[in-house]
C-alpha cells in the first residue's frame, strides 16, 4: 500500500489557482461581515462558475475585458508574486509582481496596465505594466506590444532578433534614437522593444527599440524638466558627437556640451575627448525653457588655471611656450594647459613683419616675453622681440647730450646799476 503524501498548508495554497486564492480570502472576509446569516437561501453564482461559463463565449462577445490595449486600473491586493487590479466593470486583472521591480504599489494606488488576454481558466485578465515586456506568442503578438529581444545577429539591414524563440527583424533605423554606426556591437545583447508588425501566417515579426527608447524619455522629460537648475551638476550620457560639441542626455533632456566648454585647454577635435555611450558629468550653464534648450559645460567642474596666473607669472618673464593657432594681428602662444598669450604682429620682430606666418608657424616652440597680465580678462600680451642691448659707451652718450637741469628762479634783483635812473642811459637833449 503505498503512503500517502502529506502537503504543508502553506505548499497547499501555493498550488491553488491565482482567482482561488483571491477568492477564498474574499469569502472569509464576506463570512465574518454577514456572520448569522442564511446564505443558504440564496442561490449564489460564484466567480468560479461565471469563469467556467466564459469558456464558450466568444472572445468578440466578452465585451470590454478582452480588449487588448492601454487601461488604468485601481490596486486592490498584493498577494504572493501577483498584484490584483479593478479595472472596473467587474473587470479584475493580475499582474506580476517582479514588473514593479523596487516600486512595489500599494493598495488604492491607481495605476497604467496593459490587457494582454484574458485567461479563461482563471477568469482574470492577464496584463502587464506599462512599459514592461510580456511573454510573447503568436496569439498575442500584436503592433504596440512590447516584449524583450535577444540580438542573434547582423543583417544587411539590421538586426535579427529572437522574441520567446520567435525569430523578427530590427532594422538598423530603428536601434537607436541616433544613428547607429556599427550594429555588431548589440549582438547577444537583450533589451525592450515594441512590435511594429506583426503576421502569423507569413511569420514575420518587426521590432523597434528606438520607439520604447522615445516613450522612455518622453515620460522622463518632464520630470526633469521640472528638476533642472542653472549651476547643478548632473549626471548624463553623450548621445551623439558633432564637429562643434557633443549632446548629453540628462534624462530625456538634452543638452549641448559646446567645445569650448570642454576643456581649459583648446580642443580641435571632441571626438578625441568624448565617445557615444560615455557617461559623462556636466554643469548646467544656461537654461532656455521657452526653446527647451540646455547649454552644458565640463571644464567647470575643475579649477581654472587663470585663478593662479598672477602668482605664478610677472611682468618682463622669460618664458618657454608653444604657438597654438596664426591670426591677422598675430600669434597666440600656450604657456601652460588652459593660459594661452598673444604676440602682436608688431612684437613679433624689430622689422616690419607683413605676415605673422613669416616669423613664427603652428606648434612651434618659442621663447616669449611677457609685457603686461590682465588676469580677469584672461589676457597676457607677449613680446618676441629681444631686449634692446645697451653698451657703456651708448650710456656715456647719453648722459652727454642729455639737456643741462634748469637754473633756478632768481628771487634777489641784481645789484650794480641804476637802470634807467642811470646817466649814462639817458638820451642827450635836442
Amino acid at each position: 500500500m503505498k503512503a500517502e503524501t502529506s502537503k504543508s498548508p502553506a505548499s497547499a495554497k501555493s498550488e491553488l489557482p491565482l482567482k482561488r486564492q483571491w477568492d477564498d480570502q474574499l469569502e472569509s472576509e464576506l463570512e465574518a461581515v454577514l456572520a448569522g446569516f442564511d446564505a443558504a437561501s440564496m442561490e449564489i453564482e460564484s466567480p468560479r462558475t461565471r469563469a467556467e461559463d466564459r469558456k464558450h463565449v466568444p472572445k468578440s462577445a466578452r465585451g470590454q475585458e478582452a480588449a487588448p490595449g492601454m487601461r488604468q486600473g485601481k490596486v486592490i491586493a498584493v498577494r504572493g508574486k501577483s498584484v490584483f487590479v479593478d479595472l472596473g466593470a467587474k473587470s479584475e486583472g493580475v499582474v506580476p509582481i517582479e514588473q514593479f521591480q523596487e516600486n512595489l504599489p500599494s493598495p488604492g494606488d491607481m495605476i497604467d496596465v496593459n490587457v494582454d488576454k484574458f485567461d479563461t481558466d482563471e477568469g482574470l485578465l492577464l496584463l502587464s505594466l506599462k512599459g514592461a515586456a510580456v511573454e510573447a506568442s503568436w496569439e498575442n503578438l500584436r503592433k504596440g506590444l512590447v516584449v524583450e529581444a535577444r540580438v542573434t545577429k547582423t543583417n544587411k539591414g539590421g538586426l535579427d532578433v529572437e522574441v520567446d524563440g520567435i525569430r523578427g527583424f530590427l532594422p538598423i533605423g530603428q536601434i537607436d534614437v541616433s544613428r547607429v554606426e556599427d550594429a555588431a556591437v548589440y549582438v547577444n545583447q537583450k533589451f525592450k522593444v515594441i512590435v511594429t508588425e506583426a503576421n502569423q501566417r507569413e511569420r514575420n515579426l518587426v521590432v523597434s527599440r528606438r520607439e520604447v527608447i522615445e516613450q522612455e524619455r518622453a515620460e522622463q522629460r518632464e520630470k526633469t524638466w521640472a528638476a533642472l537648475e542653472e549651476g547643478q551638476t548632473r549626471h548624463g550620457v553623450v548621445r551623439s558627437v558633432k564637429d562643434y560639441g557633443a549632446f548629453v542626455d540628462l534624462g530625456g533632456v538634452d543638452g549641448l556640451l559646446h567645445v569650448a566648454e570642454m576643456s581649459w585647454s583648446r580642443i580641435s577635435d571632441p571626438s578625441g575627448l568624448l565617445k557615444v555611450g560615455q557617461e559623462v558629468d556636466v554643469k548646467i550653464l544656461k537654461i532656455d525653457r521657452q526653446t527647451k534648450k540646455l547649454s552644458l559645460g565640463l571644464k567647470q567642474l575643475t579649477p581654472s588655471p587663470w585663478d593662479l596666473v598672477e602668482q605664478k607669472y610677472d611682468r618682463g618673464m622669460i618664458l618657454n611656450g608653444k604657438v597654438t593657432r596664426l591670426m591677422d594681428f598675430g600669434a597666440f602662444v600656450e604657456l601652460e594647459t588652459g593660459v594661452e598669450g598673444l604676440i602682436h604682429i608688431s612684437e613679433l620682430s624689430p622689422n616690419r613683419v607683413r605676415r605673422v606666418s613669416d616669423i613664427v608657424k603652428p606648434e612651434q616652440e618659442v621663447e616669449v616675453r611677457i609685457l603686461k597680465i590682465e588676469p580677469a580678462a584672461k589676457k597676457i600680451s607677449l613680446s618676441l622681440r629681444p631686449l634692446p642691448v645697451v653698451t657703456v659707451e651708448e650710456e656715456d652718450e647719453e648722459e652727454e647730450e642729455s639737456p643741462a637741469a634748469p637754473k633756478p628762479e632768481r628771487k634777489v634783483p641784481l645789484k650794480g646799476g641804476l637802470g634807467d635812473k642811470d646817466p649814462l642811459f639817458q638820451r642827450p637833449p635836442k
